[in-house]
């Protein structure tokens, strides 16, 4: 019964413990709060990176895939697939009608993705990823005053949703970020501005003339350039993905028009050597149009590793049945095999630098275990050197080695287990009202806490004086760093106007994470309370190898 009743009173009968306690929490609470927000960095990034993208893709590139609409078919049917849609993807050059080059021309490297609209919408939810949209009650109550998208002007839904004008002529849906003349303000929306930098809905880029020219690349299956295709695309709407990569390089432009340019339409056969019955070219066949990639969105519950195994099994039986048609195999053979991924293998360039970026900083930070240990070490070396007649004591009418040992162990346990319990609690309170914080940070200090805060130095400066009056060199030497601390304080309170550290300006996501991570956690718990233990354990070594007779006479 002595092991837990000295634990409790070491714990609470002196201040250095409390400093223990202090110390853990405080390692506890760094490492969860830091491993939290890049962990909730990354998942913002994952629920980004998935946008208008699907569950599972299956790519063949240039040369695509022919009779996809079958294929799309048969995704469909299976149990684990929700929709499935056909896109052709490609890279372009966009002249724009602004910039500094020749005849005041921008040339812009862009990737376009040709689409059906109605079908990417079932897989991608395409539709709410439209900037320029009537937006809903709830969006309505959200938005700023100014904000353009409340100017029925700049709500451009239909002609987003069908990749047209208003004269029925086929547009581009651009990323957000192509245009130079749309400005993302502090809260994340945007605004059309001149190039003076005024707001202009002149420049909004649905009203810029003329329409972008966008240049295409043919290639043959053999690796041979066929020649240029050109067309002029009015811009009808933009989209915001959440992925600066996606939104500064992509464009969206009707599926057909695409394949048209690329030469992946449906086109005859004509042969060489036969002629009809009005002396033209005799037409043997048809080659069916082709997609170079189809994205499949996975029913609700459904591994995307199980619907990409499905997928595969699909594509098989489709392969198998094109080929036992001789008509279709010989007009439309498709590939032996594609490339099916799930979203995340898709984008492991974009996921894999976080992801690295992560385990990283757990790594470092793990290091403040090490730290915690030091600490608890020295605090318990201390007290075991201030406790050598009580451990002597202990010896002296029976306790054993073991006993001991498990006294301060049981100590340590004790710090580590109320100093974890605490760091949670501190980290919690944190990270959850972390963008608070950070707006306070942002915004310049009232003029009440300036003055308070200059009121503290006064105070601290009378109790250095008082202290000196005292002869008193410890409470001096507190009042006078406590002091300088608050002088500090003031003078930084003072000369603040808002400093902000996550701008939604140049970050892309308009707010900071701020969901604690459950396993991250209580790991950091478990290991903060370990590793006060084994700090603890050395101290506890020395005391259980006390001799009782040596300490007895230790002063």
């Amino acid at each position: 019964m002595y092991a837990p009743l000295l634990s409790n009173r070491y714990l609470t009968s002196r201040i250095i413990p409390f400093l223990a306690v202090a110390a853990v929490a405080l390692c506890v609470a760094l490492v969860i709060v830091v491993v939290s927000v890049m962990s909730g960095f990354l998942e913002e990034v994952r629920r980004s990176g998935k946008t208008l993208i699907g569950d599972v893709v299956v790519t063949r590139d240039i040369t695509g895939i022919p009779h996809y609409e079958e294929f799309i078919r048969e995704i469909e049917a299976l149990p684990t697939a929700e929709a499935a849609c056909a896109v052709v993807e490609t890279y372009g050059l966009l002249q724009m009608p602004y910039g500094q080059g020749d005849g005041g021309k921008q040339i812009e490297t862009v990737q376009v993705w040709g689409i059906e609209p109605t079908s990417f919408d079932r897989v991608t939810d395409y539709r709410s990823k439209l900037y320029w949209r009537t937006p809903t009650k709830e969006e309505t109550a959200a938005l700023a005053p100014d904000d353009p998208r409340l100017d029925a002007e700049y709500q451009r839904d239909r002609e987003g949703m069908s990749l047209h004008n208003a004269a029925g002529e086929p547009g581009l849906v651009l990323g957000i970020e192509i245009s130079p003349f749309n400005r993302r303000t502090k809260d994340g929306s945007y605004r059309t501005e001149n190039q003076s930098g005024a707001q202009d809905p002149g420049y909004f880029m649905p009203n810029i003339e003329p329409a972008p020219l966008l240049t295409l690349v043919p290639v043959t299956e053999s690796g041979k350039i066929v020649g240029e295709k050109k067309m002029r695309f009015p811009v009808v709407n933009e989209f915001q993905s959440g992925v600066f990569q996606i939104d500064s390089q992509r464009v969206l432009a009707p599926i057909a028009e695409i394949q048209r340019m690329l030469a992946l339409d449906a086109a005859d056969v004509v042969s060489r050597t036969e002629r009809d019955e009005n002396g033209q070219p005799k037409i043997e066949g048809r080659t069916p149009a082709r997609a170079t990639t189809i994205l499949v969105k996975a029913k609700p519950g459904v591994d995307p590793m199980q619907l990409r195994t499905d997928v595969e099994v699909a594509y098989a039986r489709f392969f198998e049945t094109i080929m036992k048609d001789p008509v279709r195999s010989r007009f439309g053979r498709p590939p032996l095999s594609v490339l099916v991924a799930t979203w995340e293998q898709r984008l492991s360039a974009l996921l894999g630098p976080v992801e690295k970026e992560r385990s990283l900083m757990r790594t470092l930070f793990s290091i403040v275990y090490v730290v915690c240990a030091a600490l608890v070490l020295a605090i318990f070396w201390s007290i075991v050197q201030e406790k050598t007649r009580d451990i002597g004591i202990l010896r002296a009418i029976g306790a054993s080695r073991t006993g001991v040992l498990w006294i301060f162990l049981r100590y340590g346990m004790l710090i580590g287990v109320v100093g974890s319990l605490l760091g949670v609690l501190l980290a919690w309170a944190i990270v959850a009202r972390l963008n608070d914080i950070h707006d306070l940070l942002g915004t310049p200090s009232p003029t009440w806490l300036r003055v308070l805060a200059w009121l503290a130095v006064l105070v601290g400066l009378g109790m250095i004086v008082r202290s000196v009056r005292r002869a008193s060199a410890l409470r001096t030497v507190l009042w006078g760093f406590g002091t300088v601390g608050l002088a500090s304080l003031a003078a930084v309170l003072w000369n603040h106007e808002g400093h902000v550290i996550w701008d939604p300006s140049v970050y892309y996501f308009s707010r900071i994470p701020s969901e604690i991570d459950t396993d991250i956690a209580w790991t950091t718990a478990v290991f903060g309370t370990l590793f006060s233990v084994i700090g603890a354990a050395i101290p506890a070594g020395r005391a259980a190898d006390t001799d009782p007779v040596k300490s007895l006479r230790y002063e």
